[in-house]
């Protein structure tokens, strides 16, 4: 094995576990590269315990006195970069490429991170003659952040800065299929001067992410992964008395007019569909062909033929995941519904590779299932006019993202109006947001209020304390004076 096994860290320490060694592929090759624990749900009453201890001294600095850290992790990230990306590449199987754009976005969301101290100061105003009202951010303690496997270290950053920043010690439950990027950034978070407790890491499956939600110190869970689990995960941590935001997968439908442009439309079209193997929630998932969108499908169907599995598109995750994918592709035959691309025949070792696929549900979309696929499948319905292509995006359970193709402002400015998802586009196949704007989906593409990251996100992680301070004055202007 390459890398060994990837531990629990908690206090500072890597911490060895009872719980049976859970193995980790590389889905480039199939080869085994490291191990991690299915930990017990008592072991993590050690890590909270010790985290509990040194959050009370870190949630006593200042914002800028924290900040500090977090400014020399930002600069790791960036001297690691190289490091980090070929790590993402091996346990999750992205492109070199890819995993070097989710290393770029991790050290944007460290920079937000760094900028809070300006973000988070609090209001003041004198209410009245001698009486001043004001407002300050104050830490929640011991926090925790469930990650999912595809956006090893990306995800994390949506959770981890910010919560640091903002005082509080935080437990990641990284994925057990990709764990060895949790594992690094606790080693740069050490070397960037975080003090000990502050960072943690408690690996599992199951029963890691009940003892977190279950665990009575840990006062806040966020959790990114499928929605069924994200449902799980938010009831059981409330239940408990937590606050939690627990993002789901999500159904996203691109709505294509007729005048959509014929180079670009289709180039976004197929990279949101078929980019990162389609294992992201901002994927393209549905086209909506409004009208005599022939020509653009066209095109779209030519590139993704020309792509090549392993190649133009990463590998998937694991087999149990391309088994999954497979199904979807045969119940779609079975229900009549036209395989244009196949990806089945790209389905190819040593890796874990498929390739994009084109499932044309026209005449029968009403038999086209609502379940996310997650994978290189992009899926085709059409629509007479604007206001059918709406109601076809609207009756999806989810709403993470929506898009528009088209060259005319009054089509787009309708379609944003009708789309019901929490991050819209132009002409943009993944219309995720840069910071400071925040990232999250409505409906069932997210449980809990507010988003995970941006300025919204500095109320997740924290308390408002509102103060008023009253000092006696000679006149008495009104009654709270």
């Amino acid at each position: 094995m390459k890398y060994g096994i990837s531990k629990n860290y908690g206090n500072g320490q890597w911490l060895e576990s009872k719980g049976e060694l859970i193995d980790v592929y590389s889905p480039v090759n199939g080869e085994l590269i490291a191990q991690t624990y299915n930990s017990k749900k008592e072991e993590l009453d050690e890590i909270v315990e010790a985290a509990t201890i040194a959050q009370q001294a870190w949630g006593a600095l200042t914002l800028k006195k924290r900040s500090e850290v977090l400014y020399s992790y930002r600069n790791l990230l960036l001297k690691h970069r190289e490091e980090l990306a070929v790590i993402n590449h091996e346990e999750n199987g992205k492109s070199m490429g890819e995993a070097y754009a989710g290393i770029d976005k991790a050290i944007e969301l460290t920079e937000f991170a760094c900028s809070i101290p300006q973000l988070a100061a609090g209001e003041i105003e004198e209410v009245s003659r001698g009486v001043v009202c004001r407002t300050e951010r104050r830490p929640l303690g011991v926090v925790a952040s469930i990650t999912p496997f595809n956006f090893p270290v990306m995800v994390p950053h949506w959770t981890v800065p910010n919560a640091i920043a903002m005082g509080n010690a935080i437990i990641v439950k990284p994925s057990e299929l990709t764990p060895l990027s949790a594992a690094m950034m606790a080693k740069l978070w050490k070397e960037a001067g975080l003090p000990d407790g502050i960072f943690n890491i408690f690996n599992g499956g199951k029963d890691a992410v009940e003892a977190i939600s279950d665990h009575p110190q840990i006062q806040a869970v966020s959790f990114v992964g499928s929605t069924p689990v994200a449902q799980i995960v938010y009831k059981r941590a409330t239940s408990n008395l937590k606050r939690s935001l627990a993002l789901g997968g999500a159904k996203n439908y691109l709505v294509v007019a007729p005048d959509a442009h014929p180079v670009s439309a289709p180039s976004d079209i197929v990279a949101s569909a078929t980019g990162m193997s389609g294992q992201r929630c901002m994927a393209a998932s549905v086209m909506v062909m409004l009208g005599d969108s022939e020509h653009i499908l066209d095109s779209v169907v030519e590139k993704i033929t020309a792509q090549k599995a392993g190649v133009d598109i990463p590998p998937i995750v694991s087999m149990e995941s391309i088994a999954k994918i497979e199904n979807y592709i045969e119940n779609a035959e079975k229900l009549g519904a036209k395989i244009l691309v196949d990806g089945r025949t790209q389905k190819h070792g040593p890796g874990y590779n498929f390739g994009g696929t084109v499932i044309d549900w026209r005449g029968l979309q009403d038999k086209m299932p609502l379940e996310e696929v997650f994978g290189p499948v992009l899926e085709v319905v059409e629509a007479d006019n604007l206001k059918e292509a709406l109601e076809i995006q609207q009756a999806s359970p989810y709403g993470n993202a929506g898009s528009v193709f088209t060259q005319n402002g009054r089509v787009s400015d309708e379609a944003l109006r009708g789309l019901q998802a929490g991050m819209l586009g132009v002409n943009i196949g993944v219309p995720v947001p840069r910071e400071p704007f925040s990232f999250g989906g409505i409906k069932g593409s997210k449980y809990g209020f507010g988003d995970i990251t941006g300025k919204l996100s500095l109320d997740f992680w924290s308390h408002l304390t509102k103060i008023t301070t009253k000092w006696n004055t000679e006149e008495k202007a009104d009654w709270m004076s």
